[in-house]
Order: structure tokens, then sequence, then C-alpha cells
């Protein structure tokens, strides 16, 4: 298991979760491509990557939500490095309101970039993986592909909704050797859940600690955040598994926040 000369295409992974996910797989000798909405983020990214090597990266500017910037993106890594071997759709935002007061406009953005940024990106690597005869597709869900809570009411219909499009995936992909696989998260303290803190507190009337310690880790067996690298880690298993044995599966990585 490893993916050593694999070319990786990882979206929104100029920073966060993304970015964790690249170096993990730089240090097993891949190819990455840090893909992100901030060309500027993404090319120093890649200039800082490739100088702690052994890995090589590479940048495109890329908004999930736009077809034509999907298929540039693609066409642009095809160009430099021949083929596409992991997809990891990890690009997304939160949004956080009473579903009564959900501006319509913010739950369409919501959903655009986490599932039409998930089939666009999809649709456009499977063609290079069928005709490689294998590849890894990964969706970054949250333990809100599995559970629920206040206020997120599009972060969970999106979330809930990769899992269903990862099994097509993996029913479709499988005659070609093309995997599908959903991460789901716990809280990992990157900048967009620290954002969510401050908002949390004010719409629920309660103090951000309080957000911290009963909303989101609450249920968590020992308060403690998931980590950027336990998600990178997992990213790894399931893009270096050399079977269909896991494919269509989700794995929550919460802390025992969500037990299956």
């Amino acid at each position: 298991m490893n993916l050593k000369d694999k070319v990786c295409l990882i979206t929104g992974s100029a920073s966060g979760i993304g970015l964790a996910i690249a170096e993990r797989y730089l240090a097993d000798g891949a190819k990455v491509v840090i893909a992100d909405l901030n060309g500027d983020a993404a090319k120093a990214t890649a200039e800082t990557l490739n100088a702690k090597g052994p890995g090589k990266a590479m940048a495109v500017t890329m908004n999930v939500t736009d077809e034509a910037a999907v298929n540039a993106g693609v066409a642009e890594v095809i160009a430099t490095w021949k083929k596409i071997d992991v997809l990891v759709s990890n690009a997304g935002i939160q949004i956080v309101h009473r579903l009564e007061e959900f501006p319509f406009e913010d739950w369409k953005k919501l959903l655009s970039i986490h599932l039409d940024g998930a089939f666009l990106t999809s649709k456009a690597c499977l063609p290079h993986m069928y005709k490689a005869g294998s590849g890894a597709i990964i969706f970054m869900g949250s333990v809100h592909s599995k559970e629920a809570s206040p206020l997120k009411s599009a972060y969970v219909t999106a979330k809930h909704g990769l899992i269903g499009l990862c099994k097509v995936i993996a029913k479709e992909g499988a005659e070609h050797g093309v995997r599908a696989n959903v991460i789901c998260p716990g809280f990992v303290k990157t900048p967009l859940v620290e954002k969510q803190i401050p908002e949390q507190a004010k719409t629920l009337g309660i103090s951000e600690e309080d957000v911290v310690n009963k909303i989101m880790l609450g249920e968590t067996v020992d308060k403690e955040f998931t980590t950027v690298e336990d998600v990178a880690e997992i990213a790894h298993v399931f893009a270096a598994f050399p079977t269909n044995a896991l494919t269509g599966q989700s794995l929550v990585v919460s802390h025992g926040w969500f037990m299956q």
C-alpha cells in the first residue's frame, strides 16, 4: 500500500485538511495537485511542498462549481502528468442559520460547492481512471454525513448526499477498477471550524466555551478535536488500498462522537 508516483488531485488543498492530505501523500512519494479556488495560494503551497520533497506538487486554479474550470484543471493535470490516479474532493464551506432563516442563496451556494463540486470533479476524472483501469475517489464527508446538528440544514444535507454519490460511483466504477469512499471527520480545528464558534455562540445564546465543550466535543469520548493528521491517515488508506474490498464505504473519524 503506497502512492509512489501516483497522481493525486486534491481540491481545497491550499490549507487545512486538504493540505494535510497533500503532505501525507507527498511523504509517500506521490505527485500531488494542489487545486484551489485561490490560484495564488495554490501556487505558493505547491512551491513550499516542492521544497520539502520527496514527492512533486503542481498547482491548478479550480472553482469546483464551474464545469469548464474543473475540466480545464483536469486537462492541465493530464497534459503535465498524463494521468490521475486519486481524486480527493475536499473543497467545502460552512454556513449556519436556523432553517426558517436560511437564505436560499446560501443554501444553493453550500450545496453547489459540496455536491456539484464532488460530481463535476468525479465526472472529469473518471474517464481517465477508466482508461487506466484503476483509480480512487475520496469524498470529504463529515460526522454530519451520519448525524444532524441544529443550524446546519444545508451542510447536513450536502454531507449525507456525498455518501449516496459515493455508492453510485463504487458500483459503476467497480468493473473499471475504480474505488470510492467517504471520510467522515468530527470537528477538526481548522479556520472553518474556528469561525463557527462565535457564530454558533451568538445564534444559540451560549458562551463560546459551551459551543466547544457541549456542542462540538460534547459527544466525543475524550473532549478532543480530530486532527488534520488523523484525517490524512485515513485518506492515505483509502487512496492506497489495493482492492475493491472497502469500496462504497464511509469511515467516521471523530473521537467516538458517532459510533456505527
